[in-house]
């Protein structure tokens, strides 16, 4: 009799009870690009908004996640993770296959069962468009202004074109490289041949 007439004060104390605020963490990137946690509003501390996770709900309604690269940083070391893990699945998540035909999506998922397979050294990126001096017509001409003052030239900043995967065949000493070019489709950054 103590018990239920303890469990039922228990419970309408409960009922009467204001209900406490539950913390809501959230995702905020920085003006830098950086990710922070944290219960306030992003606003508040000078950030924006990040969408939560991209999942997808899959076969037996079991959570999928099906996130993308935001950063060609995060794409670089998703690239490098899913060969080291030997992961084609991963690998192919990172692949760019709009347009492709069913065949060209067999052909490529087999040269990337490829890839995943051998042991991996480096993932670096590769730019283009820097200054090539003989391609430059003007190139060791200077210009002056009117005060006799020379006016520099405005630097060219290489292009950032791709990302170049070195690795090594089944015997560790032949050395391998794959070069993936970069595409930007829907905010996320991809790989493709």
């Amino acid at each position: 009799m103590h018990r239920i007439l303890l469990t039922s004060l228990l419970l309408l104390i409960a009922a009467y009870m204001p209900h406490a605020a539950q913390a809501q963490v959230r995702r905020c990137t920085a003006s830098d690009g950086n990710l922070i946690y944290t219960d306030r509003k992003c606003e508040d501390i000078g950030a924006t908004e990040r969408l939560s996770s991209n999942g997808i709900i899959g076969i037996n309604n079991s959570h999928v996640y099906r996130g993308c690269a935001r950063s060609v940083q995060d794409l670089a070391y998703s690239l490098g993770n899913a060969i080291q893990t030997s992961d084609v699945n991963q690998l192919a998540g990172l692949y760019d296959f709009s347009g492709a035909s069913t065949a060209s999506g067999y052909r490529l998922m087999k040269r990337l069962e490829i890839i995943a397979k051998r042991p991996l050294v480096d993932v670096q990126p590769m730019y283009s468009g820097g200054y090539d001096p003989y391609s430059d017509p003007y190139a060791g001409v200077l210009e002056f202004d009117q005060d006799g003052a020379v006016i520099p030239r405005p630097a060219v900043r290489p292009r950032l074109v791709g990302l170049r995967v070195e690795q090594t065949l089944a015997n560790n000493s032949t050395p391998s490289r794959t070069v993936f070019g970069l595409r930007k489709n829907l905010g996320c950054w991809w790989v493709h041949f």
